[in-house]
């Protein structure tokens, strides 16, 4: 029998009673960790530590989207400036060609609503992408746990994961996560990008994706040396685009709110065109952007009321975001 697959707004949050503490004690060890990585490599974030280049752009709302996009950002045709942040996931500033999570961060500005945070006019729309469809994690406790483990080094990620999951799961973990992030990575203008978690839409439920656009054209060799000079080199010979497409929530069954490491099923429809036009990055003005978007807030709760993040992800992300931000003295919007 065919399942479902049209778009719901049957989709529920599950908070638990021991939340708050709970995310409350997260924030105040991402603090600490931050500190510590801090003195070792100057004032930073927590994680996606390492910001590799930055860029200005545009986004542009495509018109007659599908009804459970039409909200929001999404309601009608328009154009918004952009700010870009491409850094490496990792809590040090390791090499490039090391093995990682890569994240595309979009400040999408002057928008206009009430902010997901509660506190007034939105600042902007941000987005959060990395390179992996589908969240490591199926919850945030799982994922600070590795986090904190793997803060301490290999030995140390090694005894928590043989801990946690056994002689003989402990392992097979390990090996699931080096796959993931040492899966091929052609480059920031030629791979798909993803939110992994999802947002409101609405009344409605969406991951997003970003989709480069062919004709930003093909891997470089030897990019993993250095991606934010590979990501540079291209924008100072062409622009380059990307699709920013939506996925729709159709039942808890096979798109499931509470559970990151589930991949959604269904299908993606693209609303809006991301443009970045020719550019310097190592020009006085291009490098005047890159310490103003290193020093500026990309926070998935830096959003409209309307995309709120949803998830025990993202609420945890609510907290820890913020204690982050506070602990390097960023600047917000």
């Amino acid at each position: 029998m065919k399942q479902e697959m049209s778009p719901s707004t049957a989709w529920q949050e599950n908070v638990a009673p021991d939340e708050e503490q709970r995310f409350a004690d997260y924030g105040r060890q991402f603090t600490s960790l931050q500190a510590r990585k801090s003195k070792k490599y100057g004032n930073g974030r927590a994680l996606h530590r390492k910001q590799l280049t930055a860029a200005q752009g545009r986004l542009e709302v495509l018109g007659g989207p599908p009804e459970f996009a039409r909200h929001g950002l999404f309601e009608k045709a328009g154009e918004f400036d952009v700010w870009v942040r491409l850094s490496n996931g990792g809590m040090d500033r390791a090499p490039d060609r090391t093995p990682d999570i890569r994240g595309f961060a979009i400040s999408v500005r002057g928008v206009q609503g009430d902010s997901a945070l509660g506190n007034g006019p939105a600042k902007s729309q941000d987005f959060t992408l990395i390179n992996q469809e589908v969240f490591g994690f199926s919850n945030s406790e799982e994922f600070v746990a590795f986090v904190l483990a793997a803060a301490d080094g290999n030995g140390s990620l090694l005894r928590y994961l043989l801990r946690r999951y056994g002689l003989l799961a402990g392992p097979a973990r390990l090996l699931k996560m080096i796959k993931t992030v040492g899966k091929p990575f052609g480059g920031f203008a030629n791979e798909p990008l993803y939110s992994a978690v999802p947002m409101a839409c609405g009344p409605y439920a969406v991951r997003v994706r970003l989709m480069p656009s062919a004709a930003n054209g093909a891997a470089a060799p030897g990019a993993n040396q250095d991606w934010g000079a590979d990501f540079a080199a291209r924008l100072s010979r062409q622009e380059l685009r990307w699709d920013l497409q939506l996925q729709a929530f159709v039942s808890e069954a096979l798109t499931p709110i509470e559970d990151a490491s589930v991949n959604w099923s269904t299908p993606y429809a693209t609303v809006a065109r991301l443009t970045l036009p020719l550019q310097d990055c190592a020009s006085i003005k291009g490098q005047a952007l890159l310490a103003q978007v290193e020093a500026a807030v990309f926070d998935p709760w830096q959003a409209l009321a309307v995309h709120r993040p949803l998830g025990d992800v993202q609420r945890a992300r609510k907290v820890v975001y913020f204690e982050s931000q506070k602990g390097r003295g960023a600047v917000g919007g």
